[in-house]
Protein backbone atom coordinates (compact mmCIF):
# COMPACT_ATOMS: atom_id res chain seq x y z
CA UNK A 1 0.00 0.00 0.00
CA UNK A 2 1.30 3.44 -0.91
CA UNK A 3 2.02 5.42 2.26
CA UNK A 4 0.37 8.74 2.95
CA UNK A 5 2.50 11.51 1.52
CA UNK A 6 4.29 13.75 4.00
CA UNK A 7 2.68 17.16 4.26
CA UNK A 8 2.68 20.07 6.67
CA UNK A 9 -0.38 22.34 6.24
CA UNK A 10 0.59 25.82 5.17
CA UNK A 11 4.21 24.77 4.68
CA UNK A 12 4.45 21.84 2.27
CA UNK A 13 1.50 20.19 0.60
CA UNK A 14 1.37 16.54 -0.39
CA UNK A 15 1.43 17.52 -4.05
CA UNK A 16 4.55 19.60 -3.44
CA UNK A 17 6.26 16.70 -1.67
CA UNK A 18 5.37 14.49 -4.62
CA UNK A 19 6.89 17.00 -7.04
CA UNK A 20 10.11 17.10 -5.02
CA UNK A 21 10.24 13.31 -5.10
CA UNK A 22 9.85 13.53 -8.85
CA UNK A 23 13.04 15.60 -8.98
CA UNK A 24 14.87 12.80 -7.16
CA UNK A 25 13.48 10.22 -9.57
CA UNK A 26 14.63 12.28 -12.54
CA UNK A 27 18.14 12.51 -11.08
CA UNK A 28 18.47 8.79 -10.32
CA UNK A 29 20.83 7.06 -12.71
CA UNK A 30 20.26 3.76 -14.52
CA UNK A 31 22.34 1.80 -12.02
CA UNK A 32 20.32 3.16 -9.06
CA UNK A 33 22.76 5.81 -7.87
CA UNK A 34 21.40 9.23 -6.92
CA UNK A 35 23.90 12.03 -7.52
CA UNK A 36 23.93 15.50 -5.96
CA UNK A 37 22.22 16.80 -9.09
CA UNK A 38 21.57 15.27 -12.53
CA UNK A 39 24.90 14.24 -14.02
CA UNK A 40 26.85 15.18 -10.89
CA UNK A 41 28.87 13.20 -8.37
CA UNK A 42 27.44 11.32 -5.42
CA UNK A 43 28.40 10.23 -1.95
CA UNK A 44 26.79 7.38 -0.05
CA UNK A 45 25.43 9.46 2.86
CA UNK A 46 23.46 11.80 0.60
CA UNK A 47 22.49 8.92 -1.68
CA UNK A 48 20.87 7.16 1.29
CA UNK A 49 19.13 10.38 2.35
CA UNK A 50 17.55 10.50 -1.11
CA UNK A 51 16.61 6.82 -0.95
CA UNK A 52 14.77 7.42 2.32
CA UNK A 53 12.85 10.31 0.77
CA UNK A 54 11.82 8.07 -2.12
CA UNK A 55 10.59 5.43 0.32
CA UNK A 56 8.66 8.06 2.29
CA UNK A 57 6.87 9.22 -0.85
CA UNK A 58 5.90 5.75 -2.02
CA UNK A 59 8.55 5.21 -4.70
CA UNK A 60 9.49 1.84 -3.28
CA UNK A 61 11.00 0.33 -6.40
CA UNK A 62 13.27 3.33 -6.99
CA UNK A 63 14.35 3.15 -3.35
CA UNK A 64 15.11 -0.57 -3.72
CA UNK A 65 17.29 0.21 -6.71
CA UNK A 66 19.12 2.82 -4.64
CA UNK A 67 19.80 0.40 -1.79
CA UNK A 68 20.80 -2.37 -4.19
CA UNK A 69 23.32 0.01 -5.76
CA UNK A 70 25.24 0.16 -2.47
CA UNK A 71 26.70 -3.32 -2.95
CA UNK A 72 28.00 -2.45 -6.42
CA UNK A 73 30.13 0.43 -5.09
CA UNK A 74 31.24 -1.04 -1.75
CA UNK A 75 34.91 -1.66 -1.06
CA UNK A 76 36.04 -5.08 0.22
CA UNK A 77 36.51 -3.62 3.72
CA UNK A 78 32.86 -2.53 3.90
CA UNK A 79 33.50 1.14 3.17
CA UNK A 80 32.57 3.33 0.21
CA UNK A 81 34.62 5.90 -1.68
CA UNK A 82 33.88 9.42 -0.49
CA UNK A 83 32.93 10.57 -3.97
CA UNK A 84 31.85 8.77 -7.14
CA UNK A 85 30.68 9.94 -10.55
CA UNK A 86 28.73 7.53 -12.77
CA UNK A 87 30.08 4.73 -10.52
CA UNK A 88 33.70 5.77 -11.06
CA UNK A 89 35.74 6.65 -8.00
CA UNK A 90 36.59 10.34 -7.84
CA UNK A 91 37.78 10.51 -4.21
CA UNK A 92 38.91 7.21 -2.63
CA UNK A 93 38.91 8.53 0.94
CA UNK A 94 36.59 6.37 3.10
CA UNK A 95 34.45 8.22 5.65
CA UNK A 96 32.93 6.74 8.80
CA UNK A 97 29.53 8.42 8.58
CA UNK A 98 29.12 7.31 4.97
CA UNK A 99 29.58 3.69 6.02
CA UNK A 100 27.23 3.97 9.03
CA UNK A 101 24.29 5.73 7.38
CA UNK A 102 23.00 2.83 5.22
CA UNK A 103 21.86 1.20 8.49
CA UNK A 104 19.57 4.17 9.12
CA UNK A 105 18.24 3.96 5.58
CA UNK A 106 17.59 0.22 5.61
CA UNK A 107 15.74 0.36 8.93
CA UNK A 108 13.68 3.27 7.58
CA UNK A 109 12.82 1.25 4.46
CA UNK A 110 11.84 -1.79 6.53
CA UNK A 111 9.63 0.27 8.85
CA UNK A 112 7.79 1.86 5.92
CA UNK A 113 7.44 -1.14 3.62
CA UNK A 114 7.54 -4.11 5.98
CA UNK A 115 9.57 -5.87 3.27
CA UNK A 116 11.75 -8.11 5.41
CA UNK A 117 12.88 -10.22 2.45
CA UNK A 118 14.43 -7.18 0.77
CA UNK A 119 15.96 -6.02 4.05
CA UNK A 120 17.60 -9.43 4.48
CA UNK A 121 19.06 -9.17 1.00
CA UNK A 122 20.63 -5.77 1.68
CA UNK A 123 21.58 -6.47 5.29
CA UNK A 124 25.02 -8.05 4.57
CA UNK A 125 26.07 -4.88 2.72
CA UNK A 126 24.88 -2.68 5.56
CA UNK A 127 26.45 -4.91 8.21
CA UNK A 128 29.80 -4.77 6.39
CA UNK A 129 29.61 -0.97 6.49
CA UNK A 130 29.17 -1.07 10.26
CA UNK A 131 32.15 -3.41 10.47
CA UNK A 132 34.30 -0.80 8.72
CA UNK A 133 33.06 1.87 11.10
CA UNK A 134 33.90 -0.21 14.17
CA UNK A 135 37.46 -0.42 12.93
CA UNK A 136 37.75 3.35 13.37
CA UNK A 137 36.80 3.28 17.05
CA UNK A 138 39.44 4.51 19.46
CA UNK A 139 40.21 2.98 22.84
CA UNK A 140 38.36 5.86 24.50
CA UNK A 141 35.25 5.30 22.38
CA UNK A 142 35.08 8.05 19.79
CA UNK A 143 35.35 7.22 16.08
CA UNK A 144 38.02 8.64 13.81
CA UNK A 145 36.42 10.35 10.87
CA UNK A 146 37.91 8.43 7.91
CA UNK A 147 40.64 6.24 6.40
CA UNK A 148 42.81 7.47 3.57
CA UNK A 149 43.35 5.39 0.39
CA UNK A 150 46.39 3.75 1.96
CA UNK A 151 44.41 2.60 4.99
CA UNK A 152 45.70 5.12 7.54
CA UNK A 153 42.99 6.42 9.89
CA UNK A 154 42.35 10.11 10.38
CA UNK A 155 44.01 11.74 13.36
CA UNK A 156 40.84 13.22 14.88
CA UNK A 157 37.17 12.63 15.54
CA UNK A 158 34.37 14.99 14.49
CA UNK A 159 31.26 15.60 16.57
CA UNK A 160 28.86 15.62 13.61
CA UNK A 161 30.38 12.44 12.17
CA UNK A 162 30.26 10.66 15.52
CA UNK A 163 26.67 11.77 16.09
CA UNK A 164 25.72 10.25 12.74
CA UNK A 165 27.72 7.11 13.55
CA UNK A 166 25.82 6.87 16.84
CA UNK A 167 22.57 6.96 14.87
CA UNK A 168 23.83 4.27 12.49
CA UNK A 169 24.96 1.97 15.31
CA UNK A 170 21.57 2.20 17.03
CA UNK A 171 19.73 1.40 13.80
CA UNK A 172 22.14 -1.44 13.00
CA UNK A 173 21.47 -2.94 16.43
CA UNK A 174 17.73 -2.93 15.76
CA UNK A 175 18.25 -4.42 12.32
CA UNK A 176 20.39 -7.13 13.86
CA UNK A 177 17.66 -7.92 16.38
CA UNK A 178 15.11 -8.19 13.58
CA UNK A 179 17.19 -9.91 10.90
CA UNK A 180 19.90 -11.73 12.81
CA UNK A 181 23.63 -11.32 12.57
CA UNK A 182 23.87 -8.36 14.93
CA UNK A 183 26.67 -7.74 17.40
CA UNK A 184 26.25 -6.62 21.04
CA UNK A 185 29.43 -4.56 20.58
CA UNK A 186 27.45 -2.12 18.43
CA UNK A 187 25.16 -1.19 21.31
CA UNK A 188 28.08 -1.02 23.72
CA UNK A 189 29.93 1.29 21.31
CA UNK A 190 26.85 3.50 20.87
CA UNK A 191 26.37 3.72 24.64
CA UNK A 192 29.96 4.79 25.19
CA UNK A 193 29.86 7.22 22.30
CA UNK A 194 26.71 8.84 23.71
CA UNK A 195 28.51 9.43 27.01
CA UNK A 196 31.40 11.14 25.23
CA UNK A 197 29.06 13.30 23.15
CA UNK A 198 27.20 14.41 26.27
CA UNK A 199 30.08 14.74 28.70
CA UNK A 200 33.37 15.04 26.77
CA UNK A 201 32.79 17.26 23.75
CA UNK A 202 36.42 18.30 24.12
CA UNK A 203 37.55 14.97 22.61
CA UNK A 204 36.20 16.08 19.23
CA UNK A 205 37.92 18.53 16.89
CA UNK A 206 36.57 22.06 17.28
CA UNK A 207 34.07 22.72 14.49
CA UNK A 208 31.73 24.83 16.60
CA UNK A 209 31.18 27.41 13.87
CA UNK A 210 29.28 24.77 11.86
CA UNK A 211 25.59 24.46 12.64
CA UNK A 212 25.73 20.69 12.25
CA UNK A 213 27.90 20.39 15.37
CA UNK A 214 25.14 22.26 17.20
CA UNK A 215 22.15 20.07 16.36
CA UNK A 216 23.55 16.73 15.14
CA UNK A 217 24.08 15.34 18.64
CA UNK A 218 20.28 15.64 18.98
CA UNK A 219 19.46 14.46 15.46
CA UNK A 220 21.67 11.39 15.93
CA UNK A 221 19.86 10.50 19.15
CA UNK A 222 22.76 10.93 21.59
CA UNK A 223 21.41 14.04 23.35
CA UNK A 224 17.86 13.99 24.63
CA UNK A 225 15.47 15.68 27.07
CA UNK A 226 16.54 18.74 29.01
CA UNK A 227 20.07 18.62 27.59
CA UNK A 228 18.66 18.82 24.06
CA UNK A 229 16.46 21.80 24.91
CA UNK A 230 19.35 23.63 26.52
CA UNK A 231 21.62 22.88 23.58
CA UNK A 232 19.13 24.27 21.07
CA UNK A 233 18.50 27.40 23.11
CA UNK A 234 22.19 28.10 23.64
CA UNK A 235 23.06 28.80 20.01
CA UNK A 236 19.69 29.50 18.41
CA UNK A 237 20.45 33.16 17.77
CA UNK A 238 23.90 32.34 16.38
CA UNK A 239 22.49 30.19 13.59
CA UNK A 240 18.81 30.93 12.95
CA UNK A 241 18.00 33.76 10.55
CA UNK A 242 14.27 34.47 10.92
CA UNK A 243 12.37 34.02 7.68
CA UNK A 244 15.34 32.55 5.80
CA UNK A 245 16.50 29.36 7.54
CA UNK A 246 19.69 28.59 9.41
CA UNK A 247 23.29 29.43 8.68
CA UNK A 248 25.60 26.65 7.63
CA UNK A 249 28.39 28.39 9.58
CA UNK A 250 27.84 31.00 12.25
CA UNK A 251 30.18 33.63 10.80
CA UNK A 252 28.83 33.70 7.22
CA UNK A 253 25.63 35.26 5.81
CA UNK A 254 24.64 31.99 4.16
CA UNK A 255 21.60 29.85 4.91
CA UNK A 256 21.20 26.32 3.62
CA UNK A 257 18.10 24.23 3.09
CA UNK A 258 19.49 20.86 4.14
CA UNK A 259 20.87 22.05 7.47
CA UNK A 260 17.59 23.85 8.15
CA UNK A 261 15.62 20.68 7.41
CA UNK A 262 17.93 18.59 9.58
CA UNK A 263 17.43 21.01 12.45
CA UNK A 264 13.70 20.47 11.91
CA UNK A 265 14.29 16.73 12.30
CA UNK A 266 16.06 17.41 15.60
CA UNK A 267 13.20 19.65 16.75
CA UNK A 268 10.65 16.98 15.80
CA UNK A 269 12.51 14.49 18.00
CA UNK A 270 12.08 16.97 20.85
CA UNK A 271 8.35 17.36 20.22
CA UNK A 272 8.80 20.92 18.94
CA UNK A 273 6.50 20.39 15.96
CA UNK A 274 5.16 23.95 15.64
CA UNK A 275 8.63 25.48 15.83
CA UNK A 276 9.88 22.94 13.32
CA UNK A 277 7.05 23.73 10.91
CA UNK A 278 7.80 27.44 11.13
CA UNK A 279 11.45 26.79 10.41
CA UNK A 280 10.68 24.48 7.49
CA UNK A 281 8.41 27.13 6.03
CA UNK A 282 11.21 29.67 6.20
CA UNK A 283 13.14 27.94 3.40
CA UNK A 284 10.30 28.02 0.89
CA UNK A 285 12.28 30.75 -0.90
CA UNK A 286 14.75 28.03 -1.94
CA UNK A 287 12.09 25.96 -3.68
CA UNK A 288 11.78 25.85 -7.46
CA UNK A 289 8.02 25.59 -7.99
CA UNK A 290 8.43 24.17 -11.48
CA UNK A 291 9.83 20.79 -10.45
CA UNK A 292 10.01 20.85 -6.66
CA UNK A 293 13.80 21.02 -6.49
CA UNK A 294 15.52 23.16 -3.85
CA UNK A 295 18.49 25.43 -4.27
CA UNK A 296 21.24 24.43 -1.86
CA UNK A 297 21.59 27.81 -0.19
CA UNK A 298 21.18 31.57 -0.21
CA UNK A 299 23.83 34.22 0.49
CA UNK A 300 21.64 36.88 2.02
CA UNK A 301 24.20 39.68 2.15
CA UNK A 302 24.67 39.49 -1.61
CA UNK A 303 21.08 38.30 -2.18
CA UNK A 304 22.14 35.46 -4.45
CA UNK A 305 21.60 31.70 -4.47
CA UNK A 306 24.87 29.94 -3.70
CA UNK A 307 26.13 27.54 -4.77
CA UNK A 308 24.26 27.64 -8.04
CA UNK A 309 22.98 24.09 -7.77
CA UNK A 310 19.76 22.34 -6.86
CA UNK A 311 20.93 19.49 -4.67
CA UNK A 312 18.91 16.30 -4.49
CA UNK A 313 19.77 15.83 -0.83
CA UNK A 314 18.24 19.20 0.04
CA UNK A 315 14.90 18.14 -1.46
CA UNK A 316 15.26 14.80 0.33
CA UNK A 317 15.90 16.47 3.68
CA UNK A 318 12.80 18.64 3.21
CA UNK A 319 10.67 15.54 2.54
CA UNK A 320 12.06 13.72 5.57
CA UNK A 321 11.52 16.79 7.77
CA UNK A 322 7.90 17.03 6.62
CA UNK A 323 7.45 13.33 7.36
CA UNK A 324 8.90 13.74 10.86
CA UNK A 325 6.59 16.67 11.59
CA UNK A 326 3.49 14.94 10.23
CA UNK A 327 4.20 11.31 11.14
CA UNK A 328 2.91 10.33 7.72
CA UNK A 329 4.99 7.15 7.55
CA UNK A 330 6.31 4.73 10.20
CA UNK A 331 9.81 5.49 8.91
CA UNK A 332 9.75 8.89 10.63
CA UNK A 333 10.57 7.00 13.83
CA UNK A 334 14.23 6.63 12.86
CA UNK A 335 14.49 10.37 13.49
CA UNK A 336 11.78 11.14 16.04
CA UNK A 337 12.37 8.08 18.22
CA UNK A 338 15.64 6.42 17.20
CA UNK A 339 16.26 2.90 18.50
CA UNK A 340 17.84 2.77 21.94
CA UNK A 341 17.67 6.55 22.40
CA UNK A 342 14.72 6.87 24.74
Amino acid sequence: MRPALPEVPGVLGADEAARSAGYLLAAQEADGGIPWFPGGHLDVWDHVECAMALTATGHTEAARRAYSWLATAQNPDGSWPAKLRQSRVVLPLREANHAAYPAVGLLHHLLVTGDEAFARRIWPTVRAGIGFVMGLRTERGEFLWARDPGGAPGDHALLTVCSSVHHGLRCAAELGARLGGGDPAWTEAADRLAVLINEREDVFADRGRFSMDWFYPILGGAVRGRAARERIKERWDAFVVPGLGIRCVSDQPWVTGAETSELVLALASMGEVDLGAELLGSISHLRDPDDGAYWTGYQFAERVRWPVERSTWTAAAVILAADALSGATPGARVFTDPPGCG
